[in-house]
């Protein structure tokens, strides 16, 4: 996924500045608090841009210290900025305004970029009392701008007369978001209702900090512990070896550890064989964010939920989600609901056949007991092993990571795009674990820098995503800087770093974000890149990820760690049979968590909810979801996605994007492939073009068609017979 930082509070209303995108930076653990922040005086990172290649963040000069007064000194600068703007004498002119809003911002867009990753890659107690003390001035400071009349009257006039300003169509759509952002931000309001939507501001960057906060920690205390080696029967030596490490880092010697991952699912459950530990792995999950304790979340996202259908109300949208939609492709929560609950339907009659399959298994070993969440992928291996004879275990020796990202995920961007990358070691990184990437163009030249945090770690929450340090930009001069985040557990020192199948598509999946943003050639920054509606940002990931079973780039990178080898053919042919696998769970359990987002927020802002636990039954159960073997991919007291991640009313774009990925694919397989040719024309028509032009255009543009449905339900198997 791509990540959506917290800094979009301040973002949004940033059109641009003179530097851009960020992650993270290696905060030593004794770093003063945040009361005791050096002063705006003192020499600081932030204050001046990087003199590093590209505007790379100069990580070995940023302490934890740095982020409050560049957050402060940021904020006032901006702000001078912004007044500037508004309190000129001239009428308004694209470059006096937008331009110049544009380019406004400069210290505080440094920091948050570089501040915002960190707080998801490599937090501390003291990032977290900043990131506490700072969201809400940065939701105020979004205000003052937003709500802004001056400014505003002069972005009304613009858009009032963007027709007859002799402008081109970048500069037109560029004005036109403008207007769109700042009245979905409130400034059509009244004062009262301006002084109301300041206040339900605040309290959400709060709410949505504190959530974050809450489940990084429980998700470390959960994690499981087992007391002998015996308990993790089924594990590869690999990772007993890793559980082994955990628990040492963790201060538990002599035992072994288990981190959870961000989804219910947890990948050992597909390997434990003992019940008992999978059973205890699977509550552990599930019951993240709801266990009564100080880290419980059910009172908090129902303040969340009521908050943001208040502000929607106060908007004039029925709903938060409807006031999400109608700035994403979507544009009603009736298209999505449509969608949804079309699919669900043929996505539970397939795992119920699924179920059946498993239960057989279970039965003729004598189990004794009924199929259980904490069984699935366990038996599901099983059948896969027996069904299409793959082995999980048998695919990971040909999926060693640094041959799947250099032979692989790189190897399929030259064949498409004629882009090459070069390992540097001369660019200071957040964490020992960083890699940096020089990203060349065809001819040669730097097209930007790529970087690779791809292990776990205590102080990153889970999931994977893409963001940026520096996004491309023809007005600033800027080339983009990127990095992509990932969870894969570290092997023991001196061992090499085996991916399963899922953590290698999950590799190239984000790197398809990463290419969104190193191809964009966009002028304005507020348009470049990744800067996109959410239910389009998916789409270039999702398509990305298909080329890892073409054929010529599975054979190319799919090597034996040990002898070189290639993967067999009859290796290849199980994967490519066995990626048909368990359609069914995964739409189900997908589709499951994609109607509980909707549900939270098509609440109006007079509903009353007493229980989350029982409202989420309920919205389950509403749509014939609430199959038991099968939980939601999140259950709401741990779905970071929609509470501070950005996805809220929007975590559907998944699979709205999967159908442009998967009809995409299609018009590839039907126009010669993975082929420069084809690999131009997308690059030109849509991953270069950012937001400057309206999205379905733009796959129009490549495909020259509208996008079909049925790729998609020929890949997820959602076809029913006679249907």
């Amino acid at each position: 996924m791509q990540k959506t930082l917290l800094a979009a509070l301040v973002l949004a209303a940033l059109a641009g500045c003179s530097d851009q995108k960020a992650d993270t930076t290696m905060a030593p653990k004794d770093s003063a608090p945040a009361a005791a922040a050096a002063p705006a005086t003192a020499a600081n990172p932030f204050f001046a841009p990087s003199t590093l290649p590209l505007l790379a963040p100069p990580f070995d000069q940023i302490r934890d210290e740095h982020y409050l007064p560049a957050f402060e000194e940021g904020m006032k600068q901006h702000r001078a900025e912004i007044d500037a703007i508004a309190a000129q004498a001239e009428p308004a002119t694209f470059a006096n305004t937008i331009e110049a809003m544009e380019r406004s911002g400069a210290v505080l867009f440094r920091v948050a970029k570089v501040f915002f990753n960190l707080t998801e890659s490599t937090t501390n107690e003291t990032i977290q009392q900043v990131q506490a003390e700072v969201a809400p001035k940065l939701a105020a400071h979004q205000d003052a701008i937003l709500l802004d009349a001056a400014l505003y009257a002069r972005i009304k006039a613009l858009h009032e007369q963007r027709e007859t300003l002799g402008l081109d169509a970048e500069a037109k759509r560029l004005i036109e978001r403008y207007h769109q952002n700042f009245v979905r931000g409130g400034a059509l309001l009244d004062e009262a209702g301006k002084a109301r939507l300041r206040t339900l501001n605040e309290e959400l960057s709060t709410l949505q900090t504190t959530f974050q906060e809450r489940l990084l920690k429980d998700t470390n205390e959960a994690a499981l512990v087992v007391d002998s080696e015996a308990e993790l029967a089924g594990l590869s030596a690999g990772d007993i070896a890793a559980a082994a490490e955990s628990a040492k880092e963790r201060g538990l010697e002599g035992k072994w550890l288990i981190a959870l991952q961000l989804p219910s699912g947890q990948p050992a459950q597909a390997k434990l064989e003992n019940r008992a530990v999978r059973e205890r792995l699977h509550q552990a999950s599930v019951e993240r964010g709801n266990r009564g304790d100080a880290q419980d979340n059910n009172q908090l996202i129902v303040q969340i939920a009521k908050l943001r259908a208040e502000k929607a109300a106060l908007l004039g949208y029925p709903n938060h989600a409807a006031y999400t939609l109608d700035a994403q492709m979507a544009q009603t929560p009736q298209a999505v609901m449509e969608m949804l609950t079309g699919l669900a339907p043929a996505a539970r009659a397939n795992a119920e056949a699924e179920a059946a399959k498993l239960q057989a298994v279970i039965d003729a070993e004598g189990g004794g007991f009924k199929l259980a969440p904490w069984d699935w992928a366990y038996y599901s291996e099983k059948v896969r092993k027996a069904e299409y004879d793959l082995d999980e275990d048998a695919v990971r020796p040909y999926f060693e990571l640094d041959r799947v990202l250099k032979d692989g995920v790189f190897y399929s961007a030259n064949r498409l795009f004629g882009i090459s990358a070069k390992e540097r070691t001369d660019l200071p990184v957040y964490h020992p674990d960083v890699r940096v990437f020089e990203i060349f163009a065809p001819d040669g030249s730097t097209l930007g820098l790529y970087y690779a945090d791809y292990y776990a770690r205590a102080s990153k929450r889970g999931g994977a995503w893409m963001d940026s340090f520096v996004d491309q930009s023809e007005l600033l001069g800027t080339l983009p800087v990127v990095l992509n985040v990932l969870n894969v557990p570290k092997p023991p020192a001196g061992e090499p770093t085996l991916l399963s199948f899922d953590d290698a598509n999950t590799l190239f999946h984000e790197f398809g974000h990463a290419v969104h943003g190193l191809l964009s050639k966009v002028r304005y920054p507020m348009l470049t890149g990744t800067n996109v509606p959410r239910d389009f940002v998916e789409f270039p990931s999702q398509w990305y990820e298909n080329w890892m079973l073409e054929t010529s780039v599975l054979k190319n990178f799919a090597m034996h760690y040990q002898t070189g080898e290639p993967i067999p053919a009859e290796l290849i042919e199980k994967i490519e049979r066995a990626g048909k696998f368990n359609q069914g769970f995964e739409s189900l359990e997908y589709i499951a968590a994609s109607l509980l987002d909707m549900e939270w927020h098509m609440i109006g802002s007079d509903a009353e909810i007493g229980d989350a636990q029982a409202f989420e039954r309920a919205a389950l159960a509403k749509h014939k979801v609430d199959y038991a073997p099968v939980p939601p991919r999140y259950r709401s007291t741990y779905f970071a996605h929609i509470w501070p991640g950005g996805y809220g009313a929007g975590y559907y774009s998944y699979l709205w994007s999967e159908v442009l990925d998967a009809d995409a694919y299609a018009w590839f397989e039907e126009n010669g492939g993975l082929t420069a040719d084809n690999g131009a024309r997308i690059r030109d028509l849509v991953l270069s073009r950012g937001d400057t032009r309206p999205q379905m255009d733009q796959y129009r543009d490549f495909a020259g068609r509208d996008p079909a449905i049925e790729p998609l339900l020929k890949r997820r198997g959602l076809v029913q017979k006679g249907g």
